[in-house]
């Protein structure tokens, strides 16, 4: 790949990066270390990525990506699953798909009842509570993967947004056959921005949602007569509820 290798960040300075800058990156062992668990125990969740549908709201009329959805809720140590439901942004976030309610397949069983799922989940809460302070968290998961059908993927084809939320956690799971997926980070209230490329396993990229807009540029593959495909994992915590079309979906029902 062409595009510089990202700048990472040691656990010790997590959050002062994110105070400064409103974005981090951490090495797979970084972000292990961070929720208590083994790298390895991080690979053993790829699975999940290999049976996933496609995504039926795609309004650009591409066949490129594939995803499941879930919600949590995160208090603390303690991660329960919460009912399905609709993933919805406001059109102010989300031009091309926000607005409407979009019903996605759950994600597999088995990815919850896997024991470094949930401690994946406190650990990155535990980063949206050093940017806000410690509360009862709002976590959507979304597990995609953005593939090369149609000669093109485009892994954000809403473009630089934001997601409505407090934390976005991006979490690269697999590259394979593909160029391009280059990430790009831009602050929220000027020009400043910066551009890497996840390649590492498990590594994850954390952004301050209020402060920072961000994107990832289409991929292709590296052989044309061969599948390729980018995985990731996003994850987002937003404080208050989870967001919907109305104030009632916005609450915290336990509040």
């Amino acid at each position: 790949m062409s595009s510089p290798p990202p700048p990472l960040t040691p656990s010790d300075d997590l959050q002062a990066r994110l105070a400064a800058t409103g974005w981090a990156v951490l090495d797979a062992n970084t972000l292990a270390a961070w929720c208590g668990l083994e790298t390895t125990a991080l690979a053993q969740l790829h699975p999940f990525w290999l049976d996933l549908p496609p995504d039926p709201h795609l309004r650009d009329g591409g066949r490129y990506r594939r995803r499941r959805h879930g919600c949590y809720i995160v208090d603390g140590e303690d991660v329960a699953a919460a009912p399905p439901r609709a993933h919805w942004q406001p059109v102010e976030y989300n031009a091309l798909h926000g607005g409407i309610e979009r019903w996605f397949e759950p994600l597999a069983p088995g990815l919850s009842r896997h024991a470094a799922w949930p401690r994946l989940l406190a650990g990155l809460a535990r980063v949206a509570s050093g940017l806000r302070g410690p509360q009862r968290w709002f976590v959507e998961a979304h597990v995609f993967r953005i593939d090369t059908t149609d000669g093109i993927g485009r892994p954000t084809p809403e473009g630089a947004h934001r997601d409505g939320v407090d934390l976005v956690a991006v979490v690269m799971v697999e590259r394979q056959g593909v160029k391009g997926g280059e990430t790009r980070v831009f602050d929220a209230r000027g020009p400043q921005g910066v551009r890497f490329a996840l390649a590492e396993p498990w590594s994850v990229l954390l952004l301050d949602d209020e402060r920072v807009i961000h994107e990832t540029t289409p991929i292709q593959p590296l052989d044309p007569q061969r599948p390729g495909w980018r995985d990731t994992l996003v994850l987002t915590c937003r404080g208050g509820g989870f967001q919907g079309p109305d104030l009632a979906t916005r609450s915290d029902p336990g509040a």
